[in-house]
């Protein structure tokens, strides 16, 4: 029986989950959180709700998440734009 190798592991930060406050950032945060798309709140979930912004996924009844590849292709859109 021959061993087949499995394809290259994709790198953790391409599996992460972002929470809203690692994508709009938190300056009052300790340390500061950096945005990665410089919005705020409201206008960043209004995005979602028209889609121009990904759809988050489901944690649990209150918690949601971004996956990072598809924020990452959001920055790269948006910087191509």
């Amino acid at each position: 029986m021959a061993i087949q190798s499995n394809p290259q592991p994709r790198h953790l930060s391409e599996l992460a989950l972002l929470r809203l406050a690692q994508i709009i950032g938190n300056p009052k945060a300790n340390p500061p959180i950096p945005a990665l798309i410089p919005v705020g709140r409201t206008t960043f979930l209004n995005g979602v709700k028209s889609g121009k912004y990904p759809k988050p996924v489901k944690l649990g009844e209150r918690s949601v998440a971004w996956r990072s590849e598809d924020i990452r292709a959001l920055i790269d859109s948006i910087g191509g734009a």
